[in-house]
């Protein structure tokens, strides 16, 4: 297989692993001032995803750097014309980070307070922010004969991506509440699970939706790849409020994952071979080809990253393991 194909399929795995990874991390922030009226039930909460969050992050600094180094135009060309968006999810992301962090280091019922409110508020501004990025990606966006952005922000945004947005949000709140179900015991668990069931339904719903949307308006489903892979990711996400009602969480948080897999891997197997979609022209689109560093560098980057990955694969899943133990309000130290 060609190394830019190759680094394609790894660029969309890396995405596939942050947003499963990251999307509980939001629906659980997002979830922060509905499931936890009291400061120790927030801490609980919280602290079921300390050991996670940051780790988590990492496949999106990877998938970046991966982006930069193997496909510079497709960086160039999105890091430009998303550059007010992505400069949101960075101040958010920065927000998020600096809350989780300072929230315990003062007593005041006001200073964790407001820090809660950055983690909602950021984590749902994310959770948004990240879907509506992935649905301009299909649905095509400003790109000259140069391969340059030369639109402005607006043209980012559409009724299309905006369900998209909220797709992606009500998705990581199910997401979430689920893992909170199988992290946290007592109330917390209770009321998790009460959330799965409600937020499901509209997630599933939101996710139909979008998938007709897409089918009208972008040409994704070209691909019989992202067709059947669009439908399973349906199946599985009802699978998984299937399994949520007769509470079986453990398997619903799995098949959940599929369905966040399943539908990133949708997006990625109809874009490819192009990396953005230009709605000037097909013509102007970057592809694989026409965006790809050269295959010296390609053929380098193949080498460390047979070396490192299995790397960060390893730390990660053991600290999965190793933090694997639901949370109780009783642990908590002050």
């Amino acid at each position: 297989m060609d190394l830019g194909n190759i680094w394609f399929a790894l660029i969309a795995i890396l995405f596939i692993g942050f947003f499963f990874l990251e999307g509980f991390d939001f629906g659980v922030g997002i979830l922060l001032p509905f499931l936890g009226k009291k400061d120790e039930e927030r801490r609980a909460i919280i602290n079921s995803i300390g050991p996670f969050w940051d780790g988590n992050e990492v496949w999106l600094i990877t998938a970046g750097g991966a982006i930069f180094a193997a496909f510079p135009n497709w960086y160039a060309t999105m890091f430009s014309g998303f550059y007010l968006a992505l400069l949101l999810v960075l101040v958010a992301l920065i927000l998020r980070g600096v809350a989780f962090e300072f929230r315990s280091k003062n007593e005041s019922k006001t200073w964790r307070e407001n820090w809660d409110r950055i983690i909602f508020a950021s984590s749902t501004l994310l959770a948004v922010l990240w879907g509506v990025a992935l649905a301009n990606l299909i649905k095509g966006v400003p790109i000259d004969k140069t391969l340059n952005y030369v639109g402005g922000f607006f043209d980012l945004i559409s009724v299309y991506t905006l369900v998209a947005g909220v797709t992606t949000l009500l998705v990581f709140i199910f997401h979430g509440a689920v893992f909170l179900s199988l992290k946290t015991t007592g109330d917390i668990e209770k009321k998790a699970l009460k959330v799965a069931e409600t937020e499901g339904i509209y997630a599933i719903t939101a996710s139909l939706i979008l998938i007709i949307l897409t089918f009208v308006q972008t040409d994704l489903y070209k691909s019989s790849l992202a067709i059947a892979a669009s439908i399973l990711a349906l199946v599985f996400l009802v699978l998984s409020l299937y399994l949520v009602n007769t509470k079986k969480v453990k398997f619903a948080m799995i098949t959940n994952g599929f369905a966040i897999a399943l539908g990133v891997g949708a997006l990625f197997l109809g874009l490819f071979p192009r990396v953005m979609v230009s709605n000037i022209s097909p013509e102007f689109s970057l592809t694989i080809q026409n965006a790809s560093s050269s295959l010296k560098t390609l053929s380098l980057m193949t080498k460390v990253a047979l070396v490192f990955v299995p790397i960060v694969l390893g730390y990660q899943a053991w600290s999965y393991w190793v933090f694997r133990k639901r949370i109780t309000v009783k642990d908590l130290e002050y």
